[in-house]
């Protein structure tokens, strides 16, 4: 086995956490994938891997040499794509990753649209509620809401969105309107545990105003909860762009509108900078511009 498909190997052992796993990625029996490991191991005088009956993990060496293997495969793959034309025709396999509600409303009708302009791209997109490291994961692109960290990545900034407590005029007309964040405590709380996990809700521009609160009903999905408001149960927080429709044909409104904390801004976030094939410069290009068009993204509300 030559080095890079050795590598290549190693890289689809330690995404699966298993040989058998590894081996089907790259097309290889589990023995001979389990022999590659092994070989790549004595060559290197190092464990990779440490091994059990049900999975293997990463050393501490091999997490390591996980991220270096990455980065010598992507060059590679960059080198073969000038020479056939990737990297100024979008083509080959896209990696996306966003939140669930946001992927939903918003990625996923950009990505068709895409997709039937670019017809050499396929593209792959993982909808979570956390924050995927995208080198370890191997991601060419992530959609970001909330300030960013300093890193080595690039981002294009496409819009915002508002920390927003809403209900549905029949609840204020039953219950009344908060008149401060302390008001709450008065009133029927729904907590959409993806957008407010904890029972401490904070406001002002600093966010230095913190009100704990004791939802009666907690629910792991942002639409069961607007859900549940929408009937005129209780009141909820929610991400602005999660309530757009209903805010604006009246279902739902807002309230403590001069206690919200700053925006959350929007961005695409890629790694390659100017350098970045031309499937994920195209992407962006495409994308900001959808994105910044969305009055829910770019204006109050």
């Amino acid at each position: 086995m030559d080095r890079i498909r050795s590598l290549e190997v190693f890289v689809a052992v330690a995404e699966a956490e298993s040989f058998a796993g590894g081996a089907r990625v790259v097309g290889l029996s589990a023995p001979s994938t389990t022999r590659g490991v092994n070989a790549l191991e004595e060559r290197l005088g190092v464990r990779l891997f440490t091994r059990t009956t049900r999975r293997v993990r990463l050393t501490d060496i091999g997490k390591a040499y996980l991220e270096d293997a990455r980065h010598v495969l992507a060059q590679l793959q960059a080198a073969d794509d000038a020479a056939s034309g990737a990297a100024s025709n979008p083509l080959g396999l896209l990696r996306i990753t966003c939140s669930n509600e946001f992927g939903r409303i918003y990625v996923t009708p950009i990505l068709t649209d895409f997709l039937d302009t670019y017809p050499d791209v396929s593209v792959e997109v993982l909808m979570v509620d956390r924050i995927v490291n995208m080198v370890e994961e191997g991601f060419d692109i992530a959609v970001r809401l909330g300030q960013l960290p300093s890193s080595g990545l690039s981002a294009v900034r496409v819009g915002h969105v508002r920390r927003v407590v809403c209900g549905a005029p029949s609840y204020f007309d039953r219950c009344g309107v908060p008149q401060t964040p302390e008001d709450l405590r008065e009133h029927q709380v729904v907590s959409a545990s993806p957008v407010s996990p904890v029972t401490d809700w904070r406001f002002g521009t600093e966010m230095q105003h913190s009100v704990r609160l004791h939802p009666r009903l907690v629910v792991s999905s942002v639409a069961g909860s607007i859900s549940v408001i929408k009937r005129g149960w209780g009141l909820s927080r929610l991400l602005s762009y999660q309530v757009g429709p209903e805010l604006e044909c009246g279902q739902l409104k807002t309230v403590l509108e001069d206690f919200e904390p700053d925006p959350l801004p929007i961005h695409l976030v890629h790694i390659e900078g100017r350098r970045a094939a031309a499937k994920v410069r195209t992407f962006i290009d495409f994308a900001k511009e959808r994105l910044r068009s969305e009055a829910a993204l770019n204006r109050n509300l």
